[in-house]
């Protein structure tokens, strides 16, 4: 159901409820400047933060916009109710004590008492809208009032408070947190905030994404509109795992999950607070950023090999600068001075406006986006003034070529507010601190696979019965991968091999990993003298494969926010160990995973590294697409994992496999 957040949002009253924390929302309210009705409802006392008290809801002048809730859990729930049935446009609730302590009836009583009304919370701090001046909020914030900017939402009400208290000229519209988001949730307030003409990106702090659909078509929206998101989300590390019976279920964890999730709806995904902000401002100026080079311009040798270093694990580039543009550098700064890029312009011309101007404007030309490094000095101590024709000629420099420039320093806090106020007035970003700017960077050019994307439903996983291999290539061969040839018994002796060729390879049933308990046996010309092997419930023989270019791990899962995903990776017994992995969501296509390939360390392999043949890459991208929708199509199937596919010149072949699934559907 789709509620109508707009007087909540935008309130012209706001009802406020409880003693201390309440007090704090009015006064809030006054020192941020809002020009509408405040009216504190209490049974006894007379005023509070000065302003009249009213004795209960009944007695307010009309149904306020909003309220702030901040009763006890139990009296929160009657309040709710009264406002309902007062035609209340929305509520912050501020108690704690449902369900993130366990109490799930008492949350349901919370929804149920709310009815239609749009409800933030409960276990929620509030709202903060800086282009109004309403403030539903219980504490210190430290925005201020903008005519624009971006919104902000968050999942932990200490990381927005943080985030509020920002001096690094990131213009903030809205901050709001959704607590348990029993009924309102991240998805419906982000559409909210970017239905809002004002609001020029959205950036987002979350502990889980909730409906997974739902916010991939709010970030399409968005990106349709040219407004940028990103995301910084909680719980990256694999520490808290449960131990998993396929290489897949350890190697793509929730993170990784979470991460391709994010590239393929078109969010930035950030690891820092830092981050997050220089990234919203890159977004704030420019929108998702489209440039696909970059180069680095400074006046130090230094500063350049500082850039050059810090770019190499960063997903951007300093490709080498255009002859013509090189030319005219080298006219510009004389023959003391390497065109590179990096770039070090060297101080013959600091200070001199039209030359630097010149070129600024002439190795931007030449590029996307450009990074000027420069560290202002401190105010306080030194005079600043000598750095002006500096900054001017950066602001010229994108005025003349319609490009982004960004002033990028080295130190995180060499840039006051004052002047990164100053420099984003003119059309400069500066961003603050070299390795957050090429993060943020990264993360405002992400693409995804455009606004119709979708992930699949959330397909709630089983844990269902793993499969011995033998019926697991059942499975696979059944969704179209080609399997060795084999055959199997209950002993070793009952076997008849006379179809299959040598040499063998002889498989112990019954072991998630075989290898690990001794229970395959390669390189065989027939069975004479094979002995059982200890714990096993059955026994395959299968055609080896020996004349492979590569192992591939190839594994897909049903998942509980997801839908389904994909990993791809290096394969064999060392799988766990590379973790040389890359992970889609489903739907993917084959693009996309040629894309999850060539990010592996393995793809050089893959690719004829030194003379080697190279690999039937379209085998193996033809059996990930059928995988996935075999996975799809059989409502049973939890996880299919092959490890390795054997990939030959040309063709490959599931020489191990695994499946997991519902035995009765």
């Amino acid at each position: 159901m789709t509620r109508d957040l707009s007087r909540l949002l935008h309130p012209k009253s706001i009802a406020v409820f409880g003693g201390g924390w309440a007090e704090k929302v009015v006064l809030e309210c006054a020192r941020f400047g809002f020009k509408g009705d405040v009216w504190p409802v209490h049974p006894t006392r007379e005023e509070i933060g000065g302003q009249r008290c009213f004795r209960s809801i009944r007695d307010l002048p009309g149904a306020p916009d909003a309220a702030f809730v901040g009763v006890n859990r139990h009296a929160t729930l009657d309040v709710l109710k009264e406002l309902n049935a007062a035609n209340c446009g929305g509520s912050v609730c501020f108690a704690s004590g449902f369900s993130e302590t366990g109490d799930q009836d008492l949350q349901q009583a919370f929804i149920s008492a709310a009815g239609d009304m749009p409800v933030l919370g409960p276990n929620c701090y509030g709202l903060i809208n800086g282009l109004d001046g309403a403030v539903i909020w219980p504490d210190e914030q430290g925005c201020r009032r903008v005519e624009s900017g971006v919104a902000v939402i968050s999942q932990s009400s200490n990381i927005a408070i943080t985030l509020t208290m920002q001096r690094r000229g990131l213009p903030v519209a809205y901050v709001a947190c959704v607590g348990n988001a029993a009924q309102t949730g991240l998805s419906d307030l982000a559409q909210a905030f970017l239905d809002d003409p004002r609001v020029t990106a959205l950036g987002v702090y979350m502990e889980g994404v909730g409906d997974a659909r739902a916010f991939a078509e709010v970030v399409g929206q968005a990106r349709a509109a040219g407004k940028g998101v990103v995301v910084l989300k909680a719980g990256q590390s694999e520490a808290g795992q449960a131990a998993a019976l396929t290489h897949t279920a350890a190697l793509a964890g929730e993170a990784k999950a979470s991460s391709a999730y994010f590239r393929q709806i078109g969010a930035g995904e950030v690891y820092s607070i830092p981050a997050m902000i220089e990234t919203l401002k890159i977004l704030h100026v420019h929108g998702p950023l489209k440039a696909d080079s970059f180069i680095s311009v400074s006046c130090s040798g230094g500063e350049a090999g500082l850039a050059a270093d810090a770019v190499e694990n960063c997903g951007l580039s300093f490709p080498e600068v255009p002859k013509a543009h090189a030319e005219r550098l080298a006219e510009a700064l004389g023959p003391l001075v390497t065109i590179s890029n990096p770039f070090d312009y060297h101080t013959f011309i600091w200070g001199d406006r039209p030359v630097m101007e010149d070129v600024f404007t002439t190795a931007l030309a030449g590029f996307g986006a450009g990074l000027f490094i420069i560290d202002p000095p401190r105010d306080d101590t030194c005079d600043p003034s000598s750095y002006t024709p500096a900054f001017d000629a950066i602001a010229a420099a994108t005025t003349n070529t319609g490009k982004p420039a960004f002033a990028v320093s080295t130190l995180p806090d060499s840039f006051d507010e004052t002047w990164s106020i100053e420099l984003m007035a003119r059309g400069v970003v500066p961003l603050l601190g070299l390795q957050d700017a090429l993060a943020a960077l990264q993360a405002a050019k992400a693409g995804g696979q455009g606004q119709s994307w979708r992930p699949e439903p959330a397909l709630i996983a089983d844990d269902g019965t793993l499969l011995d291999e033998a019926d697991s290539k059942k499975n696979v061969e059944q969704a179209g991968v080609t399997v060795p040839n084999s055959a199997a018994g209950s002993s070793i002796e009952e076997i008849d091999i006379t179809h299959i060729s040598a040499p063998l390879a002889l498989k112990g049933l019954g072991f998630a990993h075989k290898s690990e308990v001794g229970a395959v046996r390669l390189g065989l010309n027939d069975l004479t003298g094979q002995t059982p092997m200890k714990g096993a419930t059955g026994y395959l023989v299968e055609e080896m494969v020996t004349d492979s270019v590569a192992e591939v791990l190839i594994g897909v899962r049903r998942d509980p926010v997801y839908g389904a995903t994909i990993t791809v990776g290096s394969g064999g017994v060392s799988a766990e160990l590379l973790k040389d992995t890359a992970t889609l969501i489903v739907p993917a296509t084959d693009a996309d995973v040629v894309d999850a390939l060539q990010s592996l360390k393995l793809w050089p392999l893959l690719d004829g590294y030194r003379g080697r043949p190279k690999a039937d890459v379209n085998s193996i991208v033809d059996t990930v697409l059928k995988l996935q929708t075999y996975l799809l199509d059989e409502v049973g199937i939890q996880e299919i994992e092959i490890n390795p596919l054997m990939v030959r010149e040309t063709g490959a072949v599931a020489a191990d496999a695994l499946v997991r699934r519902k035995v009765n559907v």
